[in-house]
């Protein structure tokens, strides 16, 4: 579970990095194919998608310390993981191949089973 708080704050810092990067063309009115294309919105999307699955990971990590030493920790970590490393990539690989959106069940899939995982931890307490 260290991992997830390591991976946490790299996704933070990546969150930071994409921003950046996109902000150096984000004045271009076509870059991308002008604001409201399909590409931009998914690049968009795996930029924010650091922030957003870097505190979902974080929060993770603060609410498995609290859980017993015997749960299913393990398989959500892994799963919140997963979820926080695919989510981007496929966001990326879909803006140029837009016909591979079911890869999009890699981290919604992996996203839903940690969460459902912790919730239940946590509700057992």
């Amino acid at each position: 579970m260290k991992l997830n708080l390591l991976l946490a704050w790299l996704w933070i810092l990546l969150g930071f990095a994409s921003g950046f990067l996109l902000g150096l063309r984000f004045h271009e009115e076509n870059w991308l194919g002008g604001y409201a294309s399909h590409k931009r919105r998914l690049y968009r999307l795996a930029h924010i998608s650091f922030f957003g699955l870097g505190l979902a990971n974080l929060m993770f990590y603060l609410t498995a310390k609290s859980l017993p030493a015997v749960t299913f920790a393990s398989l959500a970590s892994w799963c919140f993981i997963a979820g926080a490393v695919s989510m981007p990539i496929c966001c990326l690989i879909m803006a140029h191949r837009p016909q591979l959106r079911a890869l999009f069940a890699i981290p919604v899939l992996s996203l839903i089973t940690a969460g459902t995982i912790t919730l239940w931890e946590v509700a057992k307490l």
